[in-house]
């Protein structure tokens, strides 16, 4: 049987790319599993998400070095609220390319096969033919 409660937390992040400064919010749930586990789960608008510290991103600019403050450093910090936040950032959508594939070569038609290849054992058989049987052969 599972027991728990849930608690809400507030972060603070700020970027270092464009020092936007914002606050989210957390609703985290303990779960106890009865054997003296407990397991926490974020949630942000009633849907699961992960911890705040794996990696978010910033609404305005989008980059990923960000820096979190302690809660209630933004009551301590008032001024460092902006007047109007910044909507959040917009990721341009780039349309997905074909990867081209590498081209398959045809097999040699026989004919090709044929012409190039005859010549070349006429040739080999001469030459056999030669150190073969005319070597041995004693000259008069």
């Amino acid at each position: 049987m599972r027991d728990g409660f849930d608690t809400r937390e507030s972060w603070l992040f700020e970027c270092l790319h464009c020092l936007h400064v914002w606050e989210e919010g957390y609703v985290v749930r303990h779960l106890g599993d009865g054997r003296g586990r407990t397991v926490r789960v974020w949630l942000k608008h009633g849907v699961p998400v992960q911890p705040p510290w794996s990696g978010p991103c910033c609404p305005a600019c989008g980059s990923s070095s960000l820096t979190s403050f302690p809660p209630g450093y933004l009551d301590r910090h008032p001024e460092l609220v902006a007047a109007d936040p910044l909507p959040p950032a917009r990721v341009p959508a780039l349309p997905v390319e074909p990867v081209p594939r590498p081209a398959v070569r045809a097999p040699l038609p026989r004919r090709l096969l044929v012409v190039t290849g005859l010549p070349v054992l006429a040739l080999v058989a001469y030459e056999l033919y030669r150190y073969l049987l005319i070597s041995g052969v004693p000259h008069h």
